[in-house]
């Protein structure tokens, strides 16, 4: 009986920690396709004040997004395709591989839909500039974590 205990202990962490992996990715999914929709929104009702460069900035914002959210579905995607498997080193690892690769499209849309809210205020320049200020700060402030 005592190995049976073992043996469900063992499942039972093994399942938790393949459950927050999971959950990690449907959080950024979830974000992604929120943003995709309004996106979308945006592409479908084109505000009366959009220049052709703020067209092209939401078109390029949209499929970067849609690169993002595709990559965050991954993780998901590929547990049900493997399953059941026990190599959770595996598993792990090419989850961390899709959600790193995810979030630098997701990056991009932040920044490209953070332009085009600026650029309906001020100039082109200005909001290219501007819009970069948010991911400034959080880079050193990820470096100074480090140090």
């Amino acid at each position: 009986m005592p190995e049976d205990d073992n043996t469900r202990e063992m499942d039972d962490k093994l399942v938790q920690r393949y459950d927050t992996i999971l959950k990690e990715s449907a959080l950024l999914s979830t974000f992604s396709g929120i943003l995709f929709g309004f996106l979308l929104n945006m592409a479908i009702n084109v505000p009366n004040n959009f220049a052709f460069i703020d067209s092209i900035t939401l078109i390029i914002a949209l499929y970067s997004i849609t690169v993002a959210a595709s990559l965050f579905v991954m993780p998901v995607v590929y547990h049900h395709l493997q399953y059941p498997y026990g190599d959770l080193d595996k598993f792990k690892g090419r989850t961390h591989r899709f959600i790193l690769l995810g979030l630098i499209p997701a990056g991009i849309t932040l920044y490209l839909g953070l332009e085009l809210a600026i650029h309906s205020l001020l100039g082109i320049i200005e909001s290219f500039i501007l819009a970069s200020l948010p991911f400034i700060l959080v880079y050193f402030l990820f470096r100074a974590r480090k140090d």
